[in-house]
């Protein structure tokens, strides 16, 4: 039985943009060009790490319960993930952006997003921050675990105005942050992945759809005999 790594953030984008793709860099390795990512979404992810590294949880939103954000950046592996009848297998590997404690003895899992909140969020990263929940409550022997973990959810930072300084040398941007609280559903996850292992247990790749342009790319070039 093949056992794929599939990381948290396989399970957003490159899964709803292109099955065929996720099934080609999956399953025979072949990853799509690499394509650019500004940098100030990463700078912003690591400020928002920094400035609640170690803060109550009160400081991200008065709706969470009293604790506190215990760990930032770790590495999650989780057991092996299979289902009857399929013949692929997977593990989750990644890192996630924060936990937290809470006074009660339970965790939460949390993302940092700069961007407007938006309720089609809650489905589609709902399934990275499951993912994480999963690896950490179902570790690997040696991987880390956190549990129980009782809360999912997304920090957004939404710019909303900007300032120049009077000395003319620095600009300072203005954001909204929202807390958004994403159901915890282990059930719901392994019916996804049940069915992401469907497609990587078929013999070959899924057809193209019309609206993935790297596969419309490379049936291009193979007209063309390239």
């Amino acid at each position: 039985m093949p056992l794929y790594k599939l990381s948290p953030s396989q399970l957003t984008f490159a899964w709803d943009e292109c099955p065929r793709c996720f099934y080609l860099d999956v399953v025979l390795g072949i990853k799509r060009p690499a394509t650019a990512f500004p940098k100030v979404f990463s700078r912003i992810d690591s400020l928002m790490k920094h400035l609640f590294a170690d803060k109550p949880t009160s400081a991200l939103s008065p709706d969470l319960p009293p604790g506190r954000v215990m760990a930032q950046g770790k590495w999650i592996n989780s057991a092996p993930i299979a289902f009857d009848g399929l013949d692929a297998s997977c593990y989750l590997k990644g890192a996630f952006d924060s936990v937290l404690e809470f006074d009660d003895g339970t965790f939460a899992v949390i993302d940092f997003k700069t961007s407007s909140p938006s309720p089609a969020h809650v489905a589609f990263y709902g399934r990275q921050l499951s993912a994480y929940a999963y690896a950490l409550e179902h570790p690997s022997e040696k991987g880390l675990r956190i549990s129980p973990i009782s809360k999912l959810g997304l920090l957004y930072l939404d710019p909303v105005d900007i300032e120049h300084g009077a000395d003319h040398k620095r600009i300072t941007y203005g954001g909204e942050v929202t807390w958004q609280e994403i159901p915890k559903d282990e059930d719901g996850f392994l019916a996804f992945m049940r069915g992401v292992l469907t497609l990587l247990s078929q013999p070959e790749p899924p057809s193209a759809p019309e609206s993935c342009g790297f596969c419309a790319y490379r049936e291009e070039a193979r007209r063309h005999g390239l």
